[in-house]
């Protein structure tokens, strides 16, 4: 792929990002209660304003490294895994988080989190990593990384749900200070 392709395929790839997840109206389509989008309105609505077909929505799918999205079993429907700013219900499985998991930040978040802990803020719940690794990639497009250890098994305990999306991504609804350890990074 050349080094065109490969942006026109990032820039397009953000451009389904918000539509899926943000704003349907900006494709002219609507999601369903639990986010689906009917592909062929999809397609329809972004070729109002690029290039766009069947097998570009696939190659985007196929080759996020965020597996941010998933089909239906019959290739008619595509949704945002997570990450939603609308209410929509991605059917989300309740699962029992390992005893510690990792939020990715910027060090110009420290404060607020140190007051508020993780709030979803724009969002529809906290996103959580199960890895030190992952947390400072998230953190760094924050700027200067920090990473806080979230004491989840004993949120758990404690009454907390946590879900686990299809790719991997933990979220609960909040994280209270008293949860929150800032590590080393």
């Amino acid at each position: 792929m050349t080094e065109r392709q490969q942006s026109k395929l990032n820039s397009t790839s953000r451009f389904l990002s918000l539509i899926l997840r943000h704003k349907p109206e900006a494709a002219g389509i609507t999601l369903d209660e639990h986010g689906w989008a009917d592909v062929g309105e999809l397609i329809a609505g972004i070729r109002k304003t690029r290039d766009f077909d069947m097998e570009l929505l696939k190659e985007i799918v196929k080759t996020d490294n965020k597996q941010r999205y998933s089909f239906s079993e019959d290739y008619t429907r595509i949704r945002a895994n997570q990450g939603h700013s609308i209410p929509v219900d991605v059917e989300l499985s309740v699962a029992e988080p390992p005893e510690s998991l990792y939020h990715g930040t910027g060090q110009k978040y420290v404060e607020s989190i140190g007051q508020t802990g993780l709030i979803p803020k724009s969002r529809l719940y906290v996103h959580l990593s199960g890895d030190v690794d992952t947390a400072v990639k998230v953190g760094s497009r924050h700027g200067n990384p920090v990473v806080y250890r979230v004491a989840s098994g004993q949120m758990q305990r404690e009454g907390y749900v946590f879900y686990r999306s299809v790719n991997g991504v933990w979220l609960t609804k909040e994280v209270p200070v008293r949860y929150l350890r800032k590590e080393s990074v």
